[in-house]
């Protein structure tokens, strides 16, 4: 178990900081790690958390990873990082495809964790994954960054103010080119636009509209080469008579905009992958608000905070992002995949 055993207080008494260890040495691990060195520089995270350890397949790889962020620790085998005592949460950086297996394998060893998003590969697995960790007593979330953010609550705040009326409809949509990198295009790592940056604009129509019962989906995608989805368009139909639409792509770039229409106004999120401002609109088009979103380190500050202050309180999920929430949109992604009738090779 965590050498911090759930007790802020003695945590604090004995000036016992949240050590984070990174699984995996890819391209989000390094943003992690940059997060990691700044939040430790920084007086509102340096007591909370410290960069403790990385752990790759290849030792070589691991060691210069840790050199080049002054992580103290490396490992050349993700058992040897399990097997550590000093490891209190460990953030998987690795494929979708390996969430599940690898997280088991961290509670299994006693270890917290912050799972990349997607949270897995399917709802089967995330249902696996959480009795798991329900079972361990420990924690697991979900590291979409987006959840955990300043610019959420800022969103849902504009909402609540009734500015633009009842919401009626809303739309995102995130689109970048990165169908170079091989773990987009792999059906066995369960590539594709939709569980990389399909899920962001489905996060953000959750975010606004909440478990809202859907009536319908309707929704079309183009392939890739490989057979994952290379182009998305998606649209929700709830009972309520609420609509949103969604679209990704790894092909093309986007304006990655998320938009609230309702009977009195519109909201306009600039970057729904990392909310830059938030501009709101009467129904004459005319702005009457803009809001700045505060300063960040790199935005996943956010989500690792929330994970140390839920260890150090004992908690096995974060409000930002309860299991739940995790499940359903898991849920959300499987019906869609249904409809393309597109499945992973491991399904």
């Amino acid at each position: 178990m965590s050498r911090l055993n759930g007790n802020r207080a003695q945590a604090q008494a004995e000036h016992l900081k949240v050590n984070v260890a990174i699984l995996g040495a890819g391209r989000i691990a390094h943003a992690m790690a940059t997060t990691l060195v700044k939040m430790a520089a920084d007086p509102h995270y340096a007591d909370l958390v410290a960069p403790y350890a990385v752990a790759a397949r290849d030792g070589e790889r691991a060691a210069a990873f840790a050199a080049q962020y002054g992580f103290p620790v490396s490992y050349g085998s993700y058992e040897e990082l399990l097997a550590d005592p000093q490891v209190d949460l460990v953030y998987i950086a690795t494929p979708h495809s390996l969430h599940a297996e690898q997280g088991i394998m961290c509670l299994q060893a006693g270890k917290n964790i912050l799972v990349e998003k997607s949270f897995t590969a399917n709802a089967a697995q995330a249902r696996e994954l959480l009795a798991v960790a329900e079972a361990s007593g420990l924690l697991c979330t979900e590291a979409i960054w987006t959840r955990y953010m300043p610019s959420r609550r800022m969103i849902d705040d504009i909402v609540a103010s009734g500015v633009i009326g009842e919401v009626k409809m809303v739309d995102a949509n995130l689109c970048y080119p990165v169908s170079g990198k091989a773990r987009m295009t792999d059906p066995m790592l369960a590539g594709g636009a939709l569980l990389d940056v399909g899920v962001y604009p489905l996060n953000f129509i959750d975010m606004v509209l909440g478990p809202r019962p859907i009536d319908r989906i309707v929704t079309s995608m183009t392939p890739y080469e490989t057979g994952v989805d290379a182009h998305d368009a998606i649209t929700l139909h709830y009972a309520d008579g609420t609509m949103a639409t969604a679209q990704a792509s790894m092909l093309v770039s986007s304006d990655r905009g998320g938009y609230i229409w309702g009977t009195d106004g519109y909201i306009v999120c600039q970057n729904i992958n990392n909310v830059e401002g938030i501009d709101v609109y009467n129904n004459d088009h005319a702005l009457v608000a803009h809001h700045d979103v505060p300063a960040q380190l790199t935005g996943y500050e956010y989500q690792v905070a929330d994970a140390a202050n839920a260890i150090l309180d004992g908690l096995t999920e974060c409000a930002a992002m309860p299991h739940a929430d995790t499940v359903r949109i898991m849920e959300l992604m499987d019906q869609v995949r249904n409809q393309w009738g597109l499945t992973y090779p491991f399904e």
